[in-house]
C-alpha cells in the first residue's frame, strides 16, 4: 500500500513537472520571441538613395520622432520596436507625357490648358526636384505627410514612405495640382502661335481679307517664349509648393517643358493648311520658273536682233554632227549629210 502511494506521488510529481515545462514554453514564446524580434529589429541602416525618419514604437513609448538616419549609414540602433519611414534622398523627377509607359500617372498624361487666345494646348514636361535632407525639415515633413495616406493614380491609398507607390501617390495628390495651376497661369499669358509656330496657319488674323496677295504666313521662332514659360514656372513652383506644403520640403526645383501640342482637330487643320500651302508654293515656283525662262528667251532674242551674225553662229552650233551642206534657203531641205 505504501509503495502504491509512493508511485502515485511520483507519477503526480511528473505530471506537475511536464505542466511547468509547458507553461515555461508558453511564457518564452509570448515574451521571449517578441523581445528577440524587437532586439533584432532595433538596428537599421539606409542605402545611398534613401533617408529614414524613425518614430518610437515600443509598448510604453509615444509615437514621436526619435531620430533621423542619413543616407548610406552604417547599422544604427533605433530603439525597441521603432517604426522607420524611408524617403528618397536623391534627385527625383515627375513626368507628364503622352507616352503611357513613361508617365508617373501610368497612362497617357497631358496637362491641357488654354492659351490667351483660347486654344487648348497640351503640355508635356518633367519636374526635377530633391527632398530637403535637413533634419528639422525632414521631421516636419514626416509629421505633416508621413502620418496620413494618399490616393495614388491606381486608386489605392498609400503612406508617402511606402516605396515608389507611396511616393508617387504623395506627388499625385499634393504636388500635381500645384504644377497644373502654374502651367495654366503661365500658358494663359501667351498666344497659341507664340508657343506653336504652326498655329498661325489656322488662326484667322484677317490678313488674307485685307491683303489677298499677302503671301504665306511666316513661321516665327518660339524658343524664347518656351524659355520664358520654363523660367516663370520654375520661379512660381518654388514659391507655390513652399506655400502649399507648409515648408521648403522640396528643393532644386526645375521644370523642363518638353512639348506643346495642339488638339487633334486643330492639328488636322494645321496639316491640311500646310499641305495646301505646299501646293501653293509649288505653283508659285512653277510660275517663277516660267517667268525666268521667258525673260531669258527675251534677253537672247534682243541680243540676236542686235547681232544677226551671232544668231547665225548659234544656229550653226545647233546643227547635228556630220552635216556637210547647210542650205537654209532651199525649200526641199536644208541639211545634207555624208
Amino acid at each position: 500500500m505504501a509503495k502504491s502511494r509512493l508511485e502515485i506521488a511520483e507519477r503526480g510529481g511528473g505530471r506537475i513537472s511536464r505542466g511547468g515545462a509547458i507553461v515555461l514554453a508558453i511564457v518564452l514564446a509570448v515574451v521571449g520571441l517578441p523581445l528577440l524580434k524587437g532586439l533584432l529589429g532595433s538596428f537599421e541602416r539606409t542605402g545611398g538613395g534613401e533617408v529614414a525618419v524613425v518614430r518610437n514604437g515600443g509598448f510604453f513609448d509615444d509615437n514621436k520622432i526619435r531620430q533621423v538616419v542619413d543616407p548610406a549609414s552604417s547599422r544604427t540602433w533605433t530603439g525597441w520596436w521603432s517604426k522607420v519611414h524611408r524617403y528618397p534622398a536623391q534627385q527625383r523627377f515627375y513626368t507628364i507625357t503622352a507616352k503611357a509607359g513613361d508617365s508617373d500617372q501610368r497612362n497617357v498624361d497631358v496637362v491641357t490648358v488654354p492659351s490667351s487666345d483660347g486654344v487648348n494646348m497640351g503640355i508635356e514636361g518633367v519636374l526635377y526636384f530633391t527632398l530637403n535632407l535637413d533634419h528639422d525639415a525632414l521631421r516636419r515633413f514626416d509629421d505633416k505627410f508621413g502620418t496620413r495616406k494618399f490616393r495614388g493614380p491606381d486608386g489605392k491609398s498609400y503612406f508617402a514612405w511606402e516605396g515608389d507607390e507611396g511616393w508617387s501617390a504623395f506627388l499625385h495628390q499634393v504636388v500635381r495640382p500645384v504644377i497644373d495651376n502654374d502651367l495654366r497661369t503661365q500658358i494663359n499669358s501667351f498666344r497659341c502661335a507664340e508657343l506653336v509656330s504652326s498655329c498661325a496657319l489656322v488662326q484667322n488674323t484677317g490678313t488674307s481679307a485685307k491683303r489677298p496677295n499677302a503671301g504665306l504666313p511666316q513661321a516665327q521662332s518660339n524658343n524664347a517664349n518656351i524659355a520664358k514659360v520654363q523660367n516663370a514656372i520654375n520661379t512660381s513652383l518654388a514659391t507655390d509648393l513652399e506655400s502649399t506644403l507648409g515648408g521648403k520640403f522640396l528643393t532644386n526645383l526645375h521644370f523642363n517643358l518638353v512639348r506643346v501640342t495642339l488638339p487633334a482637330r486643330v492639328q488636322e487643320a494645321v496639316d491640311r493648311a500646310q499641305a495646301a500651302f505646299a501646293q501653293v508654293s509649288e505653283a508659285q515656283a512653277k510660275v517663277a520658273s516660267a517667268q525666268a525662262e521667258a525673260q531669258a528667251n527675251k534677253a537672247r532674242q534682243d541680243g540676236y536682233n542686235k547681232c544677226p551674225t551671232c544668231a547665225r553662229i548659234e544656229e550653226l552650233k545647233a546643227l547635228p554632227q556630220g552635216i556637210t551642206v547647210y542650205a537654209p534657203g532651199n525649200p526641199n531641205g536644208s541639211l545634207y549629210g555624208r
